[in-house]
């Protein structure tokens, strides 16, 4: 296989993000969804979680952001599929994402849909969301968008294997 692509069964870990209370009202605020369950302490500390709790998509574009994804192979993100909210994030949880290729297949001679499957699990290892993530791939070599930095000796710098990979 193509070495700049990941192999299926390769699984990854990514750090973790703590879920803040300025989290939520922005979230709330670029979205426009001030639903309660989010946004009104009262409101959601009567309701099934007895708090407020993130917004399911507040949690899945965090998990996007803790993926080390290489913007010189990854081209875009091309499908989100079977996504599915197991447990509430509440304010102070930490969030964080275990990625296996479940899949490579190659479009055309520069590109290959690579399929993931998400877990995002809290701070308990508990998982609170999953789902199934497709990425537009670039397998040959990233176009010269500007000349190459050299390194002190004169060479181009070496490649971060494990960042090429996820």
């Amino acid at each position: 296989m193509n070495e700049l692509l990941p192999e299926p069964g390769a699984e990854l870990t990514t750090r973790g993000r703590t879920i803040t209370e300025t989290d939520l009202v922005s979230f709330a605020a670029l979205t426009g969804d001030w639903h309660p369950q989010h946004a009104d302490a009262e409101w959601a500390a009567a309701g099934r979680f007895g708090e407020r709790v993130a917004h399911g998509m507040m949690v899945l574009s965090y998990a996007l952001g803790l993926m080390p994804f290489d913007p010189e192979r990854v081209v875009a993100l091309r499908g989100l599929h079977s996504v599915s909210f197991k447990r509430p994030v509440r304010i102070g949880d930490t969030i964080r994402v275990r990625s296996t290729v479940e899949r490579v297949r190659p479009l055309d001679d520069e590109h290959a849909l690579v399929a993931l499957a998400w877990r995002v699990q809290n701070q308990d290892d508990r998982t609170v969301a999953r789902a199934r993530v497709e990425a537009l791939w670039r397998t040959g070599e990233a176009p010269a968008a500007a000349p190459a930095e050299l390194n002190g000796a004169g060479e181009e710098p070496a490649v971060d294997r494990e960042r090429v990979l996820l």
